[in-house]
């Protein structure tokens, strides 16, 4: 498997090694962070995604490229909202009602749409892998609002996404950007069950 993932750059350019590794590094420490409830998760998010736009920009997957630009965003606005006050964390790990799920639904929604027209934008053929790449932007985009709201239901949109994305990018010779997410979903389950047992532990 590492043979197929890795052979894929015998071809590819030095930078685009070195960016792909540092995603991958970035990444995972992000995962990691989150996971943990600690604050560095975003910069270190931040880096992550920015070189992972310009990087799905020069693959020509614009909706991936385009969720990560928002990825970059939602990091900001989620540093933001996690340190809004100073004791403590400004928002504290729940899980989402009604109304927040109709909101994440309208927002999976509306983001599968947008990316659509951005393939339509760029004049780009849509093929099988394309479509699915609309549908897990619209779980990612979801998910990393549940986040920077502390909502438990971002892993399980996270878990679900990195499965469909693993085989994606390692089809799309993104081999290091496969096994990265291959971990995430790993690091993803143990993200949901650590807090699940904080969302547990306050209710005692």
């Amino acid at each position: 498997m590492l043979e197929f993932l890795f052979s894929q750059y015998k071809e590819a350019s030095t930078t685009q090694i070195v960016l792909e590794f540092l995603v991958f590094v970035f990444g995972i420490a992000s995962v990691v962070l989150a996971k943990k409830e600690n604050i560095w998760v975003y910069p270190t998010g931040l880096i992550a995604t920015v070189i992972t736009t310009y990087l799905l920009y020069q693959a020509k997957y614009f909706g991936d490229m385009t969720m990560n630009a928002y990825y970059s965003l939602m990091s900001l606005y989620g540093w933001y909202k996690w340190t809004a006050k100073t004791n403590e964390p400004a928002v504290k790990i729940t899980r989402t009602n009604s109304r927040e799920k109709l909101i994440g639904l309208g927002l999976f929604a509306l983001t599968m749409g947008i990316t659509y027209m951005v393939y339509k934008f760029f004049d780009y053929k849509l093929e099988i892998p394309n479509y699915i790449d609309i549908f897990t932007s619209g779980l990612f985009f979801t998910a990393m609002w549940y986040m920077a709201l502390k909502k438990i239901e971002n892993w399980t949109l996270w878990i679900i996404g990195d499965c469909i994305v693993v085989p994606l990018f390692a089809y799309r010779g993104l081999g290091m950007l496969s096994l990265q997410y291959f971990i995430f979903t790993i690091l993803a389950v143990y993200g949901y069950l650590e807090w699940k047992r904080i969302i547990q532990e306050k209710k005692v």
